[in-house]
């Protein structure tokens, strides 16, 4: 009765194994092959729920973001789905959009990488660069194409790109497309698109935008949920500094000698900032690199390729441009400039403490940034510690900057109307009033020195 337990208790186990490995999502020989070359035993979450779904052949909605493994998750199952159905001849089965460079070029090695034991050729196509290499490989025949909305339309236009025999179409990151402007071109490619297909479409957020997009790409799909939630970022340790605007690069540079940070990927908000940040940094002896939507593609890799080899110790970058960037043991994020809203956040801190290893992330936030530091407060259920940072050229017991609950109240002018005579003249009405009475009185019209016409005239 004992070993019959014991046996029973070993089947579950051997179960549990297969139900959590790539074997057991019924994935074919060459591209386990390929997965256990690369060193990938075990599926994500996200593979575990969206790889049986595609195979399935549903339509998918999925809210995810980079660093989940969501590349995976639609590139092994429709590798899986072409090879099942081989065709001679090397039309495009597979189309994949993508907001950037950086992200189109990761996805297009991940097909490479996964199919490679599958005689499947793809191409990624982006602008930025001579067309020429593109088109070269179109013209040989081609499966897959990962591609930039922009450039696509451009080589369809030109005639190298015919979509009239697609069967998977996904739309990665759908939301970051439409924030830089897409709509309209994802609207003209996917008219060229046959209605009848399969199509997956991923997004971090889902405005109202995104489910009108959904529904009118997605037939009967279902929803799956891989965006990353906090609780999931516990192995990164998340540190707040409350500092003033101008005190920000004096504390990068202090933070980066003293924990010391010798690997670091730095968020700002704009191209300027990034540019300017870099230049501070290179005069302080800190090795940086900008990458961003002004920076050529070749400049970009270059950039990004100094960055992974720690040829570079600081990469500043902005979120378009980060879209993409996955560097393996990367230590430290830091958000030079806070996120706008708690995803974006996620997003970003999510880049450090991966596979196990933890990270660390700070952020500098400014007292004009503390409304974006109460959002991402609200949606965080791991606790962010709060540093008052004191800037050398105040005294220690002056705080660089205040929280919102210290901050005096400020008067608005609906408090002045309805405060009292004496009031009002506490907050500068009855002061301003009666300056600007005095002033417009010092250099009115009958002040002004008589002059005649005829005088004004010549003197004119």
């Amino acid at each position: 009765m004992l070993k019959g337990r014991c046996d029973l208790c070993a089947f579950h186990t051997v179960k549990f194994k297969l139900m959590n490995s790539f074997e057991g999502l019924h994935l074919s020989s060459p591209i386990l092959q390929a997965l256990k070359s690369k060193g990938y035993t075990e599926p994500t979450p996200v593979q575990l729920k969206a790889i049986p779904l595609i195979l399935e052949g549903r339509d998918l909605f999925g809210s995810a973001q980079t660093g989940t493994g969501k590349t995976a998750a639609f590139a092994l199952p429709l590798l899986q789905l072409m090879s099942n159905k081989a065709i001679r001849t090397h039309n495009v089965r597979t189309l994949v959009l993508a907001p950037t460079r950086e992200l189109a070029i990761q996805i297009g090695d991940s097909f490479r990488d996964y199919g490679k034991n599958l005689g499947m050729r793809h191409v990624v196509v982006y602008g930025g660069v001579s067309q020429h290499q593109q088109t070269q490989t179109l013209r040989k025949g081609i499966d897959i194409i990962v591609a930039t909305p922009g450039r696509l339309l451009d080589l369809m236009e030109q005639g190298f790109i015919k979509l009239n025999d697609v069967e998977f179409l996904v739309l990665d990151e759908a939301d970051r497309m439409l924030d830089m402007g897409f709509i309209h071109d994802i609207k003209r490619i996917v008219a060229k698109v046959p209605v009848k297909r399969q199509t997956m479409l991923f997004s971090a957020t889902i405005p109202s935008q995104i489910k009108k997009l959904a529904h009118d790409l997605l037939r009967n799909p279902v929803s799956v949920d891989i965006k990353p939630e906090f609780h999931e970022l516990k192995m990164v340790k998340q540190q707040v500094y409350l500092v003033e605007k101008n005190d920000k690069t004096g504390l990068l540079c202090q933070l980066i000698n003293s924990e010391p940070i010798g690997h670091a990927l730095i968020f700002t908000r704009t191209r300027r900032g990034a540019d300017k940040l870099v230049k501070a940094l290179n005069l302080k002896g800190i090795r940086s690199q900008a990458i961003h939507g002004d920076k050529s593609q070749s400049q970009r890799q270059r950039v990004l390729a100094d960055f992974k080899s720690k040829k570079v110790h600081m990469l500043i970058a902005t979120d378009v441009a980060s879209r993409g960037i996955d560097v393996k043991d990367l230590s430290h994020v830091i958000n030079f400039d806070m996120p706008e809203g708690a995803d974006t956040y996620t997003h970003r801190i999510g880049r450090t403490g991966r596979a196990g290893a933890t990270g660390v992330a700070f952020s500098f936030c400014s007292r004009e940034e503390q409304g974006l530091l109460k959002e991402i407060q609200r949606f965080s259920s791991e606790k962010i510690s709060l540093v008052k940072h004191i800037s050398p050229g105040r005294a220690a017991g002056d705080d660089s900057i205040r929280l919102d609950s210290d901050e005096p109240k400020r008067v608005g002018y609906g408090d002045r109307r309805n405060a009292s005579h004496g009031d009002r003249k506490k907050v500068g009405f009855g002061e301003r009033k009666k300056a600007g009475f005095g002033a417009r009185k010092r250099i009115g019209y009958n002040d002004r020195p008589k002059v005649r016409y005829g005088e004004t005239r010549k003197a004119g």
